[in-house]
């Protein structure tokens, strides 16, 4: 699995934008020189990101991009999946059926588990990321904040699966109990 240069890219000339120190905006040709891209390529990203809502534009000679709200309300998350979409959604099956209609294995499929458990792990820890964790925090910083993301995530799932297995515990509890109950009654009205 790989991003795409796009999630890649964009979120570098995002980050680029949040990052500026002054109060002014970034012109694409600043963004295209910072990052080493073409400017029409930023140009590309810069009008996609302006389109959700993370960015805005100003025109004129002191216009170019900013942030359109502060970084700690962007989640980066929300950045990638505009910019690239996600790794699994629910039309990847039939995006994949090769050459029939729809899948072969579309009712029973352990690769759909685990593609959907993927996604939802990656979702976990991408939507507690903000732009902000990513403009104040160094590489060895942003390596602890998400392998401490990553535990709380591991974690809650466990907590999860423990209450799930008390549920079906005390539902099998309660179900040996009404057939001791039954065992019992039917004894009493036929005893031997």
């Amino acid at each position: 699995m790989k991003l795409s240069s796009q999630e890649e890219y964009g979120l570098r000339c995002l980050l680029r934008v949040a990052t500026l120190s002054a109060p002014g905006h970034l012109t694409i040709n600043e963004i295209s020189e910072d990052e080493g891209l073409s400017a029409s390529y930023v140009a590309k990203l810069m009008r996609l990101l302006r389109q959700r809502g993370f960015v805005r534009s100003v025109r004129g000679q002191v216009g170019g991009y900013a942030l359109a709200q502060p970084a700690e309300k962007i989640i980066v998350g929300e950045v990638l999946a505009a910019l690239g979409g996600r790794l699994f959604d629910p039309g990847f099956c039939s995006e994949h059926a090769g050459l029939e209609a729809s899948c072969k294995k579309l009712r029973e499929c352990s690769i759909r588990t685990l593609w959907r458990t993927v996604q939802v792990l990656v979702d976990q820890v991408l939507s507690k990321v903000t732009l902000a964790d990513l403009v104040d925090n160094s590489e060895l910083e942003m390596d602890s904040h998400v392998s401490t993301l990553v535990q709380l995530g591991a974690a809650s799932k466990i907590e999860t699966r423990n209450s799930k297995l008390e549920v079906r515990k005390q539902k099998l509890d309660d179900r040996n109990s009404k057939m001791e109950n039954r065992n019992s009654k039917l004894a009493t009205r036929n005893p031997k």
